[in-house]
C-alpha cells in the first residue's frame, strides 16, 4: 500500500523533488500552505509531510519554526535538497528567444548573474513549480521558467540551461514530520530536536546551554523566535547530537530541564547522510 506524503507548494517543487528522493514511488499530495501540509496528516489526508525548515543561503523558514512546535506532529528524519535552478521553456524554445523568466523571488535573486548574462528580465511567480505550470500553459517562447528538472518533466518543458544559480551550494534541509513519534534504537549519528523556554532567571540561558558543553554534547542548531508577539516571552529550538538515552545528553537535558518552564523534544532521528559531506 502506498503512503502519501503531503508537502506545500505544486508538483514539481522542491519539496515534492524531496519527498520523491526519500519515497520513491510513493504519492505525493501538494498544498498551498505549510499549514494545508500539516492538517492533510492530522486529518489522516497524508501519512507523513515534508517540510523545508531552512536554506542554507536565506537561513531558517520562519513559518515552520513557528507551525511545527504546536504542529502536534513528530519529526522522523531529515533530508538535504540541493537547489539547483534551471531555465525551462516551452517545446522548441531556444535560450536566444527568452525574454522573461518567471519564478519565486527567492530563484529570481539566486540567479541574477545568469539573467543579467542573458538580458532577459525576471518576473514573480507564485511559486517555482506554479510558473513552470504557467509557462507551459502560456506557450509562448519568450518566456520561461526557473524551477527544478522534475518540474519540466512534469510540465512537458525543455531544459534551456542547466544549474543557472548563482551560489554553488545552495541547500535546503527538510524534516520528515509524523502524527506519532517512532522509536528509534540508539545508533552513532543521531539528531535530537527539541524546543524550550528558559525561566525568567539571571543567566537562565547561559546556564542551560552549560549543561550541553559539560555534558560533551555538540549542538548543532539553536533559533530563538518571540512568542504570540511578546518581546519578553522567547522560544529557543535546538538540534543537538545524540539520543536521549545516551548518557551525555541525558544529563544534559535534565539540567536544562531545571532552567526551563517548559522543554519538548519533537524528535530523534537519523541524521542524513549528507551531513557527512559538510565536515
Amino acid at each position: 500500500m502506498k503512503q502519501i506524503i503531503s508537502f506545500q507548494g505544486e508538483l514539481g517543487a522542491y519539496s515534492h523533488q524531496a519527498v520523491a528522493e526519500v519515497f520513491p514511488g510513493q504519492e505525493a499530495l501538494p498544498c498551498h500552505s505549510f499549514e494545508g501540509a500539516i492538517a492533510a496528516v492530522k486529518e489522516g489526508r497524508a501519512e507523513l509531510a515534508m517540510l523545508p525548515v531552512e536554506n542554507s543561503t536565506y537561513g531558517r523558514v520562519a513559518d515552520i519554526h513557528a507551525l511545527l512546535p504546536e504542529s502536534g506532529l513528530h519529526i522522523i528524519g531529515e533530508h538535504f535538497v540541493r537547489v539547483h535552478v534551471n531555465l525551462l521553456g516551452v517545446k522548441g524554445a531556444r535560450i536566444e528567444d527568452v525574454k522573461v523568466a518567471m519564478s519565486h523571488t527567492v530563484l529570481l535573486g539566486q540567479s541574477r548573474g545568469f539573467l543579467a548574462e542573458h538580458g532577459i528580465k525576471s518576473e514573480i511567480g507564485a511559486d517555482t513549480a506554479g510558473s513552470a505550470k504557467h509557462v507551459a500553459e502560456l506557450g509562448d517562447t519568450s518566456v520561461a521558467a526557473l524551477a527544478s528538472e522534475l518540474a519540466g518533466k512534469l510540465y512537458g518543458l525543455d531544459l534551456l540551461a542547466r544549474h543557472v544559480e548563482d551560489n554553488a551550494h545552495n541547500t535546503t534541509r527538510f524534516l520528515v514530520t509524523a502524527p506519532e513519534p517512532r522509536s528509534v534504537p540508539r545508533q552513532s549519528n543521531m539528531i535530537t530536536t527539541l524546543v524550550f523556554e528558559v525561566r525568567n532567571l539571571p543567566s537562565a540561558l547561559y546556564k542551560a546551554m552549560g549543561g550541553f558543553a559539560t555534558n560533551g554534547v555538540n549542538m548543532l542548531k539553536l533559533e530563538s523566535y518571540m512568542l504570540n508577539g511578546s518581546f519578553t516571552a522567547t522560544q529557543f529550538y535546538a538540534d543537538v547530537e545524540g539520543h536521549p538515552e545516551d548518557e551525555g545528553l541525558k544529563r544534559a537535558l535534565e539540567e536544562l530541564d531545571y532552567f526551563t518552564s517548559e522543554m519538548r523534544v519533537l524528535g530523534t532521528y537519523p541524521a542524513a547522510k549528507f551531513r557527512k559531506t559538510l565536515s
